[in-house]
């Protein structure tokens, strides 16, 4: 049976006090529930953070991961780097990353392959825009993000990672996908699994990011191939992130 987890996405949010006091609270009203549960912080407090959580059930992850081992790339960290600070998770293909950076399927592959590599569990963000919504591209757009991740490393390599499907029209808008918009993208995902390795299909976790919310978590994660969230502005406020994470 998959476990349920819940990631929370810090973004380019904080300051060292706000990083450690939000960590802190958050550890403060975990209640030892089955569900897992992370954080996925600024690199620059993943080490502050870091030594707060060692040895309790809040878990660490980054929020990318450098496509490449070591090398000329200046302003990217590798996933070498954030073994050195134990990060269980690495966000890859986040919708910000695509839109704003020109993170392309071959880079957010590559990034993928790399996390894999050392050991760290990637997060592999897939979605479609309000365009290519309206336009019933949806599981177009996630069949190419996903088949470059396939044809790079292999399907079984997901046996050791987590899909976010992020309707990425839904994200920082207030708008959500119903329960059954969102069940219905998550069976799809589990179904391109399925017909390559049923075992495998039925136990990745995939998540559902987009505006996820105290008020609308327990119907989200209801539905039967929801497995939990990775939220954003939430997972800011302790309380708000708690309450999501107890609704898993």
């Amino acid at each position: 049976m998959r476990r349920s987890l819940v990631v929370g996405n810090w973004k380019m949010n904080g300051t060292q006090a706000s990083a450690i006091k939000l960590a802190s609270d958050i550890l403060a009203g975990l209640n030892g529930a089955d569900a897992e549960i992370a954080v996925c912080v600024p690199y620059v407090y993943l080490s502050d953070v870091g030594q707060l959580v060692k040895g309790t059930q809040l878990a660490l992850g980054a929020q990318n991961v450098g496509d490449q081992e070591s090398g000329a790339y200046t302003g990217e960290i590798s996933a070498t780097m954030l073994k050195d600070f134990d990060c269980k998770f690495a966000i890859v293909g986040h919708s910000e990353r695509r839109a704003y950076y020109g993170d392309s399927n071959a880079m957010v592959a590559a990034r993928f392959a790399q996390a894999l590599a050392q050991g760290i569990k990637p997060i592999l963000c897939v979605g479609e825009t309000l365009q290519q919504r309206e336009q019933d591209q949806t599981f177009q757009v996630i069949d190419e993000e996903l088949d470059a991740v396939f044809d790079l490393a292999g399907v079984d390599a997901f046996s050791d990672a987590v899909i976010a499907y992020e309707p990425v029209w839904a994200i920082g808008t207030g708008m959500t996908a119903s329960d059954q918009q969102a069940q219905e993208v998550h069976q799809y995902i589990r179904g391109r699994f399925a017909d390559k390795n049923a075992a495998l299909a039925e136990n990745l976790q995939i998540l559902y990011g987009g505006s996820v919310k105290p008020g609308n978590a327990k119907a989200l994660f209801a539905m039967p191939d929801i497995d939990g969230g990775l939220i954003g502005g939430a997972s800011l406020d302790a309380d708000s992130f708690l309450q999501i994470y107890r609704a898993a």
